[in-house]
């Protein structure tokens, strides 16, 4: 039977999912760059042959330090036929032992699906839209790009993820207070694990660039979507399949990611064109055997710029979301391919006219409909929700565990620069239609301040 290593750390679709799909296609050796979570760590020890953190395995700290022979040594040591991660902050590390051991990986491009700052540039070398930007690695450096760049801005952590130290910058003396705040989010992220792996001092590098606008109405046929959509899709030996897209409900400020829906309810020009964008994106990358996750911004008559692209696959639920909706597994897909195994991937991007339903995932925060804090601290409690709730007829919710907190723990407050790191809970809904899916999300939203239930004073001190 074939081996596989796995190297797991923070982000990415949940772990429980990724395991059981992974052991189905071969024998798996789990890396745990970050503490398994609870609900996984009984289920990963029966599903993997081996289980090891970096201090289990031999050699001095030097060694172990270095994340990528720190990964060859494992690899080789299990004797791995792959090695693949999910997470967005081991890609670069998993890339360049891949490198070096001769296997199928994302490839020495790896970094530039990565670094904000080099996957830029290269856009700009190849003339695809995005909006205007600079590299920024001094505060004197953010400054003269406020006098630079049409406003308003937006600062960006270079290696960031799930919309980390993003700060708006409205006028030129706000820039101070916008650097000062992003470094110490990117700092506080690095002590809960949400922080790049390999590359040194990767939290000193950003990028700011002008905020665009967005719309809807040229899109979508209803309101409640965001402006913008995820293209999900595969490298395969070089060429990209895309798979499907996702649309989004609006962010919450500054660009927080509130939820995610499978599939987008666009109609085939609009999605075919978007999927020529995404194509040229990840080609511009020069990606070799990875997933992608390329995110576009909508704008008016037609007009698109290009957010990021990831060399895996989307975060939170968007890969169970695809299995659901499409019947496609594509973590078991993909191993397979690594592996050397034919796969048939998509001819081309899946349609709303292909998919068994809808699904979508909701990240819960602390903010209602409109963006705006709640008024009370609640305590996050899923049988109140799915109790007190009323959903459409045939929607069916629930939590996701691995990436939400217990029942009874406080709800964080909502923190504008740390992102996601503030969510309370993962929820994913599945539905007749994106339609239903869209709504049912608005009415959660809304009734959530309602329904859970109050946080006694001395659980907020604590």
């Amino acid at each position: 039977m074939s081996k596989v290593l796995l190297v797991h750390a923070k982000g990415g679709p949940p772990l429980g999912h990724v395991l059981s799909r992974t052991a189905a296609r071969a024998e798996v050796h789990l890396l745990a760059l970050s503490a398994l979570p609870p609900a996984v760590a009984d289920p990963a020890r029966r599903l993997c042959a081996s289980v090891v953190t970096p201090d289990e395995i031999p050699g001095d700290a030097a060694h172990r330090s270095d994340l990528v022979s720190l990964i060859v040594s494992r690899a080789e040591a299990v004797g791995a036929d792959a090695v693949l991660t999910f997470s967005e902050y081991a890609v670069v590390a998993v890339a360049e032992a891949c490198e070096t051991l001769g296997l199928a990986g994302a490839g020495g491009a790896a970094a530039l699906a990565r670094d904000k700052r080099l996957m830029r540039r290269t856009w700009l070398q190849h003339g695809l839209p995005q909006p205007e930007f600079r590299p920024v690695a001094t505060e004197a450096d953010l400054h003269a790009a406020a006098r630079e760049l049409p406003g308003p801005l937006l600062l960006k952590a270079a290696w960031s993820a799930g919309s980390t130290a993003h700060q708006i910058i409205r006028s030129p003396h706000e820039a101070s207070a916008a650097w000062a705040r992003s470094r110490d989010v990117m700092a506080e992220s690095a002590q809960l694990g949400y922080a790049e792996l390999h590359v040194a001092e990767a939290d000193a590098d950003f990028v700011v660039e002008q905020i665009v606008t967005g719309t809807v109405t040229d899109w979508f046929d209803e309101p409640g979507w965001g402006d913008y959509v995820s293209v999900e899709g595969v490298v395969a030996n070089g060429t990209f399949h895309p798979v499907c897209l996702s649309g989004r409900m609006p962010t919450v400020e500054p660009f927080t990611e509130r939820a995610s829906i499978t599939p987008a309810l666009l109609a085939q020009e609009a999605q075919d064109r978007i999927v020529d964008l995404a194509r040229r994106a990840v080609d511009a990358l020069g990606l070799r055997d990875c997933g992608t996750h390329t995110e576009i911004k909508l704008g008016a008559d037609g007009s698109m710029w290009l957010i990021e692209t990831a060399a895996r696959f989307g975060g939170a639920m968007t890969v169970p979301q695809i299995e659901d909706v499409f019947g496609l597994d594509l973590v078991g897909m993909l191993v397979d391919h690594l592996l050397g195994h034919p796969v048939e991937w998509p001819e081309q991007a899946l349609t709303p006219e292909r998919a068994r339903g809808a699904a979508g995932s909701l990240v819960v925060l602390a903010v209602d409909g409109d963006g705006e804090a709640w008024r009370d601290r609640k305590v996050w409690d899923f049988p109140s929700v799915s109790a007190d709730i009323p959903l459409s007829r045939g929607s069916e919710l629930s939590v996701v565990a691995e990436s939400s907190l217990t029942d009874g723990s406080v709800v964080p407050v909502y923190d504008p620069a740390a992102g996601a790191n503030t969510m309370a809970a993962l929820c994913l809904l599945s539905a007749a239609t994106p339609r239903i899916v869209l709504r049912d999300f608005e009415a959660l939203v809304d009734a959530l301040p309602q329904v859970l239930p109050a946080a006694r004073p001395e659980e907020v001190s604590a």
